[in-house]
């Protein structure tokens, strides 16, 4: 019987028939690299088996598969962490306690109450009672009788200091919007940086992605014609 010819891989000192001989200076960049982290002696000038050249295929493709996983963890940490800091941002902008003077809480609490159905009804009733008391309690001869000259000096008094202390809150009420309007510039501002660092991030991802699966289709189109080669044989 003919005895099949061999040779001794220089990679596992292994004996393997000579159809199965490779030589190094064939086999790509990436799947060298990972061959020299187990083999560091190896070089290019010398020859392993195709079955050897296959595990080290195998192993790359598993370990880009593992890493891609990786790496899309990565980006959803990266997009949790943007959430959140975003969040904060707005949390502080919003939640932060302003600080008022005795006169500004006065004005807002004399606007408040002033432009409320509460204070219409109260001083309808107020002027309503005085008019009675002074006509039909009084007969017409009290402290204020018809044309009720005293009332209608309060109602006065009462407009031209009312009127200020609005303007006051109302002039406050500006300065708070425009603070507002600022905050809600930094914020979306802020957003869309952050969605332009993550288009990078993506495009970067995408592209990196791309080159790999390249690499490795041209890695499985190298084994395919291996074994269509060894067919042939």
């Amino acid at each position: 019987m003919k005895r099949i010819p061999t040779f001794i891989s220089d990679l596992s000192k292994n004996e393997f028939p000579l159809t199965d001989k490779v030589s190094g200076k064939i086999i790509r960049k990436p799947i060298l690299a990972l061959l020299k982290a187990d083999f560091p002696d190896f070089t290019t000038d010398q020859f392993l088996s195709i079955t050897e050249l296959n595990l080290y295929r195998e192993r790359y493709i598993s370990n880009y598969l593992s890493n891609e996983i990786g790496e899309l963890s990565k980006i959803e940490d990266t997009v949790s962490e943007e959430f959140t800091e975003s969040s904060s941002t707005v949390s502080k902008m919003e939640e932060k306690l302003e600080v008022r003077t005795f006169g500004q809480l006065v004005a807002d609490n004399v606007a408040d109450f002033g432009g409320s159905w509460k204070f219409i009804m109260l001083f309808g009733v107020f002027i309503v009672l005085w008019i009675l008391a002074n006509i039909y309690i009084l007969y017409n001869k009290g402290f204020d009788p018809y044309p009720f000259i005293l009332l209608n000096l309060i109602l006065s008094c009462l407009a031209a200091l009312q009127a200020p202390v609005i303007m006051m809150s109302q002039n406050r009420q500006e300065e708070k919007d425009r603070e507002r309007a600022r905050k809600d510039y930094m914020i979306n501002l802020k957003s869309e940086l952050e969605i332009r660092m993550l288009h990078e991030k993506l495009d970067h991802l995408v592209r990196h992605q791309q080159e790999e699966l390249i690499e490795i289709q041209k890695i499985q189109i190298e084994m395919m014609n291996d074994i269509l080669g060894r067919i042939n044989k």
